[in-house]
């Protein structure tokens, strides 16, 4: 079935669990796990793109994922950091991606907070695509910053000037949820921001993801009935 492009979401988040099982599945490391769907996060944004969807938002990494070991913890940092170079190589080339990063960039090493204004700052103005990765994000934790700004700020607070004080702030709300895996649930994932999200899950591991699924749940996406309290 051909994709009909007006009809796709505008904004498309995706929660890519299954690395360390897809490893495990394979006799592999839990590293070459992670580093099998940092490929194919590059693989999506491709197919994102030619689908026409203005955004993307990616669950990379929760403000609950720093509990892992440290030596795990290390190893994600190293690929977050290829993915980081590899965006700034794309960004050389062109400027049809941007690329946004939401969380607690402090959280972060020097180096990589470097990285990240870097990127943010070369992305192009007027993309076809917005890439949102969420690093050391958490929706709760989200929240309650934003809560603490207004309280700050002194400001009355509606769902208009709550929202500007989100770290999601310039994103637009997630039509679609897509999490890989098998698990049925956010995770912490943008609870303000999905209230409306149709939501997609899969028992497919992140790194075996493929196009003809991603394709199929568009075509799915486009079938729902989207009423939104109406």
């Amino acid at each position: 079935m051909k994709l009909d492009l007006k009809q796709n979401p505008k904004c498309i988040g995706f929660i890519m669990d299954g690395n360390r099982r897809f490893a495990k599945e394979n006799n592999l490391p839990s590293e070459l796990g992670h580093a099998a769907g940092k490929e194919k996060l590059f693989d999506v944004i491709k197919w994102i793109e030619a689908a026409a969807i203005p955004h993307a938002v990616f669950y990379a990494f929760s403000t609950e994922n720093w509990k892992r070991s440290i030596e795990e913890v290390e190893k994600l940092m190293a690929l977050f950091e290829q993915a980081l170079d590899y965006f700034l190589g794309d960004l050389d080339k062109d400027k049809i991606i941007a690329v946004r990063i939401v969380g607690r960039k402090k959280d972060f090493s020097a180096k990589l907070q470097e990285k990240m204004r870097r990127l943010e700052e070369k992305s192009g103005q007027q993309p076809k695509l917005t890439v949102w990765i969420a690093l050391s994000y958490g929706g709760r934790a989200e929240i309650v910053d934003a809560a603490n700004e207004a309280i700050k700020q002194g400001i009355s607070v509606t769902e208009e000037s709550f929202n500007k004080l989100l770290w999601t702030a310039e994103m637009p709300d997630p039509d679609l949820v897509v999490r890989t895996g098998g698990d049925r649930r956010l995770s912490n994932f943008l609870p303000w921001q999905s209230v409306y999200s149709e939501l997609f899950f899969t028992d497919t591991l992140w790194p075996a993801f493929t196009k003809d699924e991603f394709t199929g749940i568009l075509n799915d996406y486009v079938t729902r009935e989207r009423r939104i309290g109406k």
